[in-house]
């Protein structure tokens, strides 16, 4: 990739901290890391509605007490959220019915301590941010962003909940200062893997720092070799992509950001880019 645009497309306002998305029709579907809704911003109407995904859905949780919903994709007609799976509260799923409009909550403890058992991805290091599902498996996209510097992707055959066989891809990105950029978000397109990685100045999967850039890259998805990558800003921490147009010579995503604010707005952004072949 060596043309890129990246420019503010719109603002909604009823949302903070965004942390993932997913354009379908004329639906931009959202989570928020604070937040248990679901968030379905319809563009001709212009409108925000809120989706109960629990009991008593709230909007602000703190910090120690929130699900963290990191990574969101479609599958079928159901929109799957997942937890970052970083502490005991943040081991859980749900899953949204486009047509029933029901949600199902899952627990998903069990599977995070295979996960690190399988792996020797520890707890303290767990961090899942963008899930996508090729062929018969799903990839979890660890945020390596902890003490162990771990990032790269868990490889789960045949079921998310109850793997046949778990894998881990270590995945190593370029740095900042210092700072190794790390997962943020993946979506597959066609082919490939695109995703988002961010440099963030801080040695813990909870606590934030100060914010390097933001990169999007490409990865086969059968090998993971890394095929491109480039750095698309200094200032933004990108935290969700999901495919807006897709054309022969060129693909625009909708990117969402972790401001880290309680400022109840979202910027989504428009990212533009050339296609290569390999």
């Amino acid at each position: 990739m060596d043309k890129f645009k990246l420019e503010l497309f719109f603002q909604i306002l009823g949302i903070g901290a965004t942390s993932g998305l997913v354009f379908e029709n004329d639906s931009l579907f959202l989570i928020s890391d604070s937040s248990s809704f679901l968030y379905e911003y319809n563009f001709k109407t212009e409108k925000l509605d809120k989706i109960e995904l629990f009991e008593n859905s709230l909007e602000s949780i703190t910090k120690k007490d929130k699900p963290d919903f990191e990574s969101i994709t479609k599958i079928g007609d159901s929109i799957l959220l997942l937890g970052s799976g970083s502490t005991e509260k943040r081991m859980i799923s749900s899953s949204y019915h486009t047509k029933t409009k029901k949600s199902i909550t899952t627990d998903l403890t069990k599977l995070f301590e295979k996960i690190s058992e399988s792996t020797r991805v520890d707890k303290e290091n767990l961090n899942v941010e963008g899930v996508l599902k090729f062929e018969n498996k799903w990839f979890l996209f660890q945020r390596g962003n902890g003490l162990a510097s771990q990032n790269g992707i868990f490889v789960l055959s045949d079921s998310l909940e109850n793997p046949s066989k778990i894998d881990f891809i270590p995945i190593i990105l370029p740095k900042e200062k210092g700072v190794h950029a790390t997962f943020t978000d993946a979506v597959l397109v066609e082919d490939q893997i695109y995703f988002l990685a961010a440099a963030e100045d801080s040695n813990s999967t909870y606590e934030d720092g100060v914010v390097l850039g933001s990169w999007i890259g490409t990865l086969h998805p059968s090998t993971f070799e890394l095929l491109s990558i480039e750095k698309i800003t200094n200032s933004n921490k990108f935290e969700g992509l999901t495919v807006y147009k897709n054309s022969k010579n060129e693909i625009t995503f909708l990117l969402c950001e972790d401001n880290d604010s309680e400022i109840l707005k979202a910027d989504i952004y428009k990212l533009t880019i050339k296609k290569t072949t390999h």
